[in-house]
């Protein structure tokens, strides 16, 4: 079977090849007047058939012209591979999902069960507070006395402080600003002044007071290398050095006693009312968000079904009646009093902190819903992801089934990055398997190593880079109205009823600072799709590189066999030289065996069946000469027959006839 696949390809070897003979010619010259001769591109055919001067005219405007063309066509193909989208905007009718909705209180703790916990740092908040008021009341700043930092290191347990203390930084004069601890304990009475060896300062303004609070964030090592954290208002430095030390301590606290130390559903939602169908808390899900503690979601559609909205208007939406108990708020963890909501898909985690909004206490929030349902193109065309299958970094929220997000993904990429510098996790993320939470007493340095890794670009811009868009997405939009609820003349009757359902108490529980009442429902039914689409496509590109060889040469496809077959022509050729120059080596070298004249047939045949007969020596020994004691005389060799002698000579044979004749 081999045989015969090889003797079939030899048959069409042999067919091209005589076709090659039979076609323009044998020379790479013959076959390009050949093409030109015969092409139907415009420009080679008045190369051969002009004059002289026409001729150079003609094949310099032919060189020029065919540039071009290879010119416009890289343009196109380069255009084409930008792989460049156009979006659309379509509007549609339809009947749509109900947006989850998500609800949380702004304070993720009530404040009378945390306060065992958050005591001994309440109290350092308090006398730091003091010390602030303090040295505002004078234009120079100077330490506390000796014997004040005697009583205060007797009233307070200053090891939370140390870990992470206040500092006062008096710029009267920017170029040696004072840094003076607020409880300060190994100097006495006289500030440190940083000199080119000292701690670091960051973010400091040229605007800024006179002097200014700033959190102090060391790395404990052999040489201590600290950064001041600086803040233009003191209430901000306050509070977040206490969402940095509380942080530390909530940390350490297990799960489910965060949650039960947070708002319990039946505590915080009184009245739930979807169109016509009346609701409870009962019908929302639970989840424990770490910026806002226990939050509740409507529709998230993780066991049921999605509900379906079948009209637009507020009657057909969802009410909702919250209570947030602001009185039990805690007072420098959580400064803004309200509702955290956030309108988001189905089975997508609630990211409150960047895409949630406030509704505000004492108040009736409406909110008018405006569907946005982005559509974009996959790889090569946009760097997005389907589901984040083909994302490098893990996704830390699927412990919640949810699907995934680029918010999700930016997290789990900073948690990741977090325990490999500093060796734990923040509390705000979840944790990967095997990590433990952040805190002082196990992990000094993490406040230092946080706030390190969240003002580096390079840490950021590699999470940005990992990380990719979803292809499909919807986006709410929403209208938001308030007015105050409820109104002075309706406020009693309300208050006692709603007290009465949640406390079954005659007394009024509630009041207009903890009550807040939302309307979610469909502005429109309409919904907008925008929608990505390719720029260029393959007929576009086909289309615009023969626009540009038709409109400078006067080609079409069938020019551009016409040029192929010519190239292959000419491989053909120079495949017939290569076999021709191997031959004539081969040749060459067989000639070069022979410096003489090559031997006869005879002598060859000779040489091969009478192993005696050797070519006479031209250096025989002389008849006189004797030869060496011992030698054996010369064996005699037979010579070869006169093979000659057999031919039949026929000038021989006539010779003979003629002579019988003659006699």
């Amino acid at each position: 079977m081999l045989t015969g696949i090889t003797m079939n390809c030899k048959r069409y070897f042999v067919r091209v090849l005589h076709r090659l003979q039979k076609g323009p010619g044998y020379t790479y010259k013959e076959l390009l007047v050949w093409y030109c001769d015969n092409t139907n591109t415009h420009g080679p055919k008045r190369i051969i058939r002009e004059g002289p001067k026409k001729k150079v005219i003609w094949f310099f405007l032919t060189l020029l012209f065919a540039s071009l063309v290879f010119w416009q066509w890289g343009i196109l193909i380069d255009t084409y591979l930008s792989y460049s989208v156009s979006s659309s905007l379509s509007i549609g009718f339809k009947t749509m999902n109900f947006p989850a909705v998500t609800v949380c209180n702004a304070s993720p703790y009530k404040y009378s069960k945390v306060r065992h916990l958050l005591k001994e740092l309440d109290e350092l908040t308090e006398a730091a507070l003091e010390r602030i008021l303090q040295s505002k009341h004078g234009d120079a700043i100077s330490a506390p006395p000796l014997n004040s930092s005697e009583t205060v290191s007797q009233r307070l347990d200053l090891k939370l402080w140390n870990q992470i203390p206040l500092v006062l930084i008096d710029e009267s004069d920017p170029d040696h600003p004072v840094i003076i601890d607020l409880f300060e304990t190994n100097q006495s009475g006289s500030g440190t002044q940083p000199n080119n060896s000292s701690p670091a300062l960051s973010n400091v303004t040229s605007e800024a007071k006179k002097h200014k609070v700033a959190v102090k964030l060391c790395h404990h090592t052999d040489t201590p290398q600290c950064i001041y954290w600086n803040f233009t208002s003191a209430a901000q430095a306050v509070t977040e050095w206490y969402i940095l030390q509380s942080t530390s301590i909530l940390a350490k606290v297990p799960l489910q006693e965060r949650i039960r130390m947070g708002y319990q559903p039946e505590d915080m939602i009184l009245a739930c009312l979807y169109g016509a169908e009346p609701c409870s808390y009962r019908n929302f899900t639970q989840i424990y968000h770490p910026d806002h503690g226990n939050c509740y979601i409507f529709n998230w559609g993780m066991d049921e079904e999605a509900l379906i909205s079948s009209n637009p208007g507020a009657e057909f939406g969802l009410k909702l009646i919250l209570d947030i108990s602001q009185q039990d708020y805690i007072p420098y963890l959580t400064s803004t009093a309200g509702a955290r909501l956030m309108l988001h898909e189905q089975k997508s985690f609630p990211f409150l902190k960047d895409q949630g909004i406030y509704a505000m206490s004492g108040t009736e929030t409406s909110i008018g819903v405006l569907v946005d349902e982005l559509e974009r193109m996959g790889y090569p065309y946009s760097d997005c992801t389907m589901n984040g299958s083909d994302v490098p970094v893990k996704n830390l929220y699927n412990e919640y089934n949810t699907s995934y997000s680029i918010q999700a993904c930016l997290r789990s990429c900073f948690q990741a990055q977090m325990f490999e510098n500093c060796g734990c996790g923040h509390y705000l993320f979840p944790l990967p398997e095997g990590v433990n939470y952040c805190n002082n007493e196990d992990d000094p340095d993490w406040a230092y190593c946080y706030s390190s890794l969240r003002s580096s670009i390079r840490h950021r811009q590699f999470c940005i880079d990992s990380c990719k868009e979803t292809c499909n997405d919807t986006q709410y939009k929403m209208t938001i109205s308030m007015a105050d609820w409820p109104s002075e003349a309706s406020e009693d009757w309300i208050f006692h009823i709603l007290s009465y359902e949640r406390d079954l108490s005659t007394n009024v529980t509630l009041d207009r600072n903890g009550i807040i009442k939302l309307n979610i429902y469909f502005q429109e039914y309409n919904y907008r799709t925008i929608s990505e689409s390719a720029a260029t496509t393959i007929v576009w590109l086909l289309s615009s590189l023969g626009g540009q060889f038709g409109f400078w040469m006067g080609g079409s496809v069938l020019c551009l066999i016409e040029f192929g077959e010519i190239i292959i022509d000419f491989l053909w050729i120079t495949i017939i030289n290569i076999i021709s120059w191997c031959k004539g080596l081969k040749q060459k070298r067989a000639r070069a065996q022979y410096p003489d004249t090559p031997p006869t047939v005879s002598e060859l045949v000779e040489a091969h069946t009478n192993l005696g007969f050797q070519h006479e020596d031209t250096n025989i020994t002389p008849r006189d000469e004797v030869p060496p004691p011992g030698a054996l005389p010369p064996e005699p060799g037979t010579p070869p027959p006169n093979y000659d002698s057999l031919r039949v000579d026929p000038r021989a044979g006539i010779d003979s006839d003629s002579d019988a004749e003659a006699s």
